[in-house]
């Protein structure tokens, strides 16, 4: 039977694909990046190679005999000069090099097109876990205000806007005021710089306002790297006194939904699917 690849850095979305998979009665190996290996994944059946050895992970998942492949995970831009190259790898180097000066989401693109070469067919992470994709509408927790929803389309604006630009996926508007846009600090750490703001800028713990928004860039390849909303998000999003979270209908993906409406519920945000067509 054709095994699912997995290559997987941190956080949860690569160990919900492996857990839904197994799940269904398939099978799934796992590579996971040095630097980048999540703990949880251990469980799973692979290894670890480095995010230089081409030629390693594509006889690994001949071996394993994988004929799909999805990404999933975190993993921040590496230093180059520090990574060490197999032969594969050290022939696709400079087209690497050429195409990270194009931004993250062409170098993936260069990643994307070697597997292909080989034979290999890569899918998104709502393909390999369907129940992972927001859909539509009201999605958790109480209707936006007519505010919220106010700030939800602009700040949906904003985000197609810096993706454009292959700057990030997320942008925060309370009151119409852009209080922050994310770029290679993620998600997080955006969402901490808007709790460190001055409280009369955003909102609190008392009164709740603001709104999160992530979407993909325009510009990238949708089979990797789609936005993520997990618990921690919403956790965050309570912590830095916004009221909510919109995401692109389809182009996001969800992970345990479970905690995520219970947080909602327990602090009264929303997390709200919002059609393609906000740009």
């Amino acid at each position: 039977m054709a095994k699912l690849g997995i290559i997987a850095g941190l956080g949860d979305l690569p160990v919900s694909i492996a857990q839904a998979r197994v799940a269904d009665g398939d099978e799934v190996y796992i590579l996971k990046l040095a630097g980048f290996e999540e703990p949880r994944l251990a469980e799973f059946p692979g290894e670890t190679v480095g995010i230089g050895q081409i030629g390693k992970a594509i006889k690994r998942f001949r071996a394993a005999n994988c004929s799909e492949i999805v990404f999933a995970g975190i993993v921040k831009r590496p230093n180059f000069k520090d990574i060490k190259l197999d032969l594969r790898g050290a022939r696709l180097l400079p087209k690497v090099l050429k195409a990270a000066r194009h931004g993250d989401d062409a170098l993936l693109r260069v990643i994307v097109d070697e597997l292909e070469t080989e034979g290999f067919k890569i899918i998104a992470a709502e393909d390999a876990a369907s129940d992972l994709k927001a859909g539509s509408g009201l999605l958790f927790g109480p209707p936006p205000s007519d505010d919220a929803f106010a700030d939800m389309q602009k700040a949906a604006h904003i985000a197609a806007e810096i993706g454009r630009l292959d700057i990030g996926q997320g942008a925060v508007v309370c009151d119409g005021l852009i209080l922050a846009v994310e770029a290679q600090e993620g998600t997080d750490r955006m969402l901490q710089r808007v709790a460190d703001l001055e409280p009369e800028l955003r909102g609190s713990s008392r009164e709740p306002k603001g709104v999160l928004v992530k979407r993909p860039k325009p510009i990238q390849e949708r089979r990797i790297d789609l936005p993520t909303i997990g618990p921690a998000t919403v956790q965050k999003a309570v912590e830095a006194g916004l009221v909510g979270i919109g995401v692109e209908e389809g182009g996001a993906l969800l992970l345990n939904r479970a905690d995520i409406e219970a947080l909602c519920k327990q602090h009264g945000v929303f997390v709200y699917g919002f059609t393609p067509a906000w740009d």
